[in-house]
């Protein structure tokens, strides 16, 4: 009995902790602690709930929603516990999964607003989600919005004072001049968006699922991880890094948009070095790049209001197109996720993914984008309800299999940019620091040398923007978490 109620006590101290670890956005350490507090008293709702709120503030939706479950098992009458799950499966797009949690809020709260507001919200998403599956049209019958666009006939008014591509050529001075532009808020001519955007999308349609780098002896390659949005950390690292060009390539792991607010500015800045010199930028997919994600978290919020509809529809084409993972010189492979569900993958398996499509919900492709490594051996469940776990085991048999030597990732905020992790034969890079201007950490970049190809890691800290919040042009609801 004693015992007992030592460890409710010590678990109400931890419990505290991990709440002020919490509020200085330590959610790592949060986490932790909730989890000793539950090892102590594991019939507590509200630890598992907090836990879920720690779990939601990283993003790990599969992790919120099975601990907000918890809570609800263990006190069905836990409101908190639904208003959680809920959240989480909007995070992950589920809205009507989120409705079902909302209206158990709304019937144990009937005269919250905050509860009624939510709720509202939550109708109107699905309502809407109804209404586009009612209208789209059969994949066999969807036409390239790409092929019905001719740049050519746009006229560029006299007194447009922006950027401008003469002809069909896009130059380093053209570049320059733009991002110029987009540092000082001024947006470029839907013409030469337009032109930008069809030009990548030709370059990347030729490409295989899996690029083969080659890096020549002497030469340097840089990778960086997700930068969503955050235009100006974005040439910060062009400061730091130098500009891309054929001497100075670069490969950017996925997860150009979304959450920051200058996802736009970032996107065409990518696709116009793409267009200037192919070999001296090279563009993966991110889980970040499709519809499903565009719609919740930002971009698809922030192309129309920047651009127009055809945009947003011209993006989602031309995000299908972008390779799903290179190798630099047989040695290095770069993913922006991770690892497989299944033993024996080759890179020949990769190469032969028809990628041309919005991401599955399970199989290679899947697992690709949303992965992430675990410290156990073998696989487990996701923390994001998406894709797999995976252990160093997994990361050590698939390089064997392949003649690899390292798995370079992105795809997971760290808080010194960058993480080592199974034996030194996996790297984590993430490359928008301060992220969503709250989680305080820096951003790298990884340079290679060949032919040693040895990981040279640099990291940066988050330069100033304007007074744009992230998630500015997020789905209403979401905002309502954030």
């Amino acid at each position: 009995m004693e015992t007992e109620k030592s460890n409710i006590s010590k678990a109400e101290e931890l419990k505290t902790l991990a709440n002020e670890a919490f509020n200085a956005r330590k959610y790592s350490q949060a986490i932790d602690l909730y989890t000793q507090a539950i090892e102590l008293n594991g019939g507590n709702a509200v630890y598992y709930s907090n836990r879920a709120f720690a779990h939601l503030r990283l993003e790990e939706y599969g992790s919120a929603i099975q601990d907000a479950s918890k809570a609800i098992e263990i006190d069905p009458k836990y409101s908190k516990g639904y208003y959680r799950r809920g959240a989480a499966y909007i995070g992950l797009g589920k809205f009507k999964e989120a409705l079902k949690d909302f209206q158990q809020v709304k019937k144990m709260s009937p005269n919250d607003p905050d509860a009624t507001k939510k709720l509202k919200e939550c109708e109107k998403a699905v309502m809407k989600l109804k209404f586009e599956e009612a209208i789209a049209a059969p994949e066999s019958e969807r036409r390239s919005i790409a092929e019905s666009i001719d740049f050519h006939t746009i006229d560029v008014e006299p007194q447009y004072s922006g950027a401008r591509i003469e002809g069909d050529v896009v130059t380093l001075d053209f570049v320059k001049k733009m991002m110029e532009d987009f540092k000082n808020q001024k947006f470029l001519h839907k013409r030469y968006a337009f032109q930008i955007v069809l030009q990548t999308r030709e370059i990347l349609q030729s490409l295989p699922s899996l690029v083969d780098i080659h890096v020549p002896n002497g030469k340097r390659f840089t990778v960086c991880g997700d930068v969503h949005g955050q235009f100006y950390d974005l040439l910060n690292i062009f400061e730091l890094n130098g500009l891309p060009s054929e001497e100075n390539p670069y490969l950017f792991n996925g997860d150009f948009v979304d959450r920051g607010s200058f996802s736009l500015e970032v996107i065409l800045t990518l696709f116009a070095f793409k267009c200037m010199s192919p070999s001296a930028i090279y563009l993966a997919r991110g889980n970040h790049e499709s519809k499903s994600m565009n719609k919740i978290y930002g971009f698809e919020g922030e192309v129309r209001s920047k651009l127009n509809d055809t945009f947003v529809e011209l993006f989602a084409e031309v995000f299908c197109f972008l390779p799903l993972a290179h190798v630099i010189n047989e040695k290095v492979f770069v993913v922006h996720g991770g690892l497989f569900s299944v033993d024996g993958v080759k890179l020949s398996d990769i190469r032969s993914i028809n990628r041309f499509c919005e991401p599955p919900e399970e199989g290679l492709m899947c697992e690709i984008l949303w992965s992430d490594p675990q410290p156990l051996p073998g696989r487990g469940p996701s923390k994001r309800g998406v894709g797999l776990s995976f252990g160093p085991d997994v990361t050590e048999q698939f390089l064997q299999e392949n003649n690899l030597d390292l798995v370079v990732r992105s795809h997971e905020v760290k808080d010194e940019g960058y993480e080592i992790e199974h034996d030194g034969k996996l790297i984590t890079v993430f490359s928008a620091p301060n992220y969503c201007d709250q989680m305080g950490n820096k951003g790298a970049f990884i340079r290679f040398e060949a032919p040693d190809l040895k990981p040279n890691i640099v990291t940066f800290s988050a330069v100033p923007h304007p007074d744009v919040k992230p998630m500015a042009y997020a789905n209403n609801f979401l905002r309502m978490f954030s």
